[in-house]
């Protein structure tokens, strides 16, 4: 069983629109309500392709009880604690692209935190991976996720953490079994903030390197594994048993809103069946390409997967990086 962990879910609105223009007004072709939450997302991907995943995190008010219904719509197995403020909503607009916007999200109070580890130790006693996700929800504390690491690896559940800013370098001392960032993310964490010359495109041989080097310092920092993702690029993974450069055969357009938790839930498969890295690696450039496919996010195109997979490229990274 893999346990996801989203500790400031949303309602998740999804509006389709021609062409998004700023100041104007548009005439919305359709509309999609999903829960959303990084590990809500992860989740969905996951039971959709017949894993077996519960959902775990803090729901509260009117907005919470909507994404607890249609958790139960989709027949996502749950264990969320409740919360006396209102869980948030995050609307997408998409065209040829995704344009976010996203609530802040409720205050956990804490005696609600300390609700919701009571129940988060209780579950670890029946699943092999936890993918902790998402931002912070106010009133918890900066370590949080770190806290929720150390719980996890003393009960012998590896961990995936996939978070940004202090909460990522907090969790990344705790020692989790994979981090994975994005670029952006991944120079913030080394360098303390964003850097003003990131990597400018994976496919570049000495952007590969750079953005190898950058996973190499975060690793050293306390994760047992980096998993950066690099956009349209595919990912560079730093790991204890190598580095690998994986890059799908074609860029695949829509939305990309989703295709990081569909990195993650490849990932956090692949470590409970402690599957060798390139091969999980192809499986999660596949699974991210297949859900920019998709027009909302939490959702994959298995048909897309199937076609792309074999042809993903994963070839390893010199050991020596040039200085990030």
């Amino acid at each position: 069983m893999i346990l996801t962990v989203t500790l400031n879910p949303a309602l998740d609105l999804t509006y389709r629109v021609g062409r998004l223009l700023p100041h104007r007004t548009h005439r919305v072709s359709s509309v999609d309500e999903r829960p959303g939450g990084k590990g809500l997302n992860v989740a969905r991907i996951l039971h959709a392709a017949g894993e077996p995943v519960r959902a775990t995190g803090v729901l509260g008010g009117d907005t919470g009880a909507r994404v607890a219904r249609l958790l139960d719509r989709d027949r996502i197995e749950t264990a969320f604690t409740p919360i006396a403020d209102e869980t948030r909503r995050t609307v997408t607009i998409t065209d040829c692209d995704a344009t976010g916007f996203w609530e802040p999200g409720p205050t956990v109070t804490p005696a609600e935190w300390g609700a919701f580890r009571a129940r988060y130790l209780r579950l670890l006693g029946s699943v092999s991976v936890v993918v902790l996700s998402g931002s912070l929800p106010r009133g918890l504390p900066v370590d949080a996720y770190a806290r929720l690491i150390a719980d996890a690896t003393a009960a012998g559940v590896r961990t995936v953490l996939d978070t940004s800013g202090d909460a990522l370098r907090a969790g990344v001392a705790a020692g989790p079994d994979l981090v994975k960032p994005n670029t952006e993310e991944l120079v913030a964490l080394v360098h303390g903030a964003p850097d003003a010359r990131p990597p400018r495109a994976a496919a570049d041989e000495g952007a590969v390197a750079r953005l190898a080097a950058l996973a190499d310092a975060a690793r050293a920092l306390g994760a047992g594994a980096v998993v950066a993702s690099a956009g349209p690029d595919g990912l560079v993974a730093v790991t204890a048993e190598g580095s690998w450069h994986a890059r799908p055969p074609e860029v695949v357009t829509g939305n990309p809103t989703g295709a990081g938790d569909a990195y993650d839930a490849a990932l956090a498969r692949g470590l409970r069946d402690r599957t060798p890295w390139p091969t999980v690696l192809a499986d999660a450039v596949a699974l991210s390409a297949s859900a920019v496919a998709v027009a909302v996010a939490g959702a994959v195109d298995p048909s897309v997967a199937a076609r792309l997979r074999p042809s993903v490229s994963v070839t390893p990274v010199l050991e020596e990086h040039p200085a990030c």
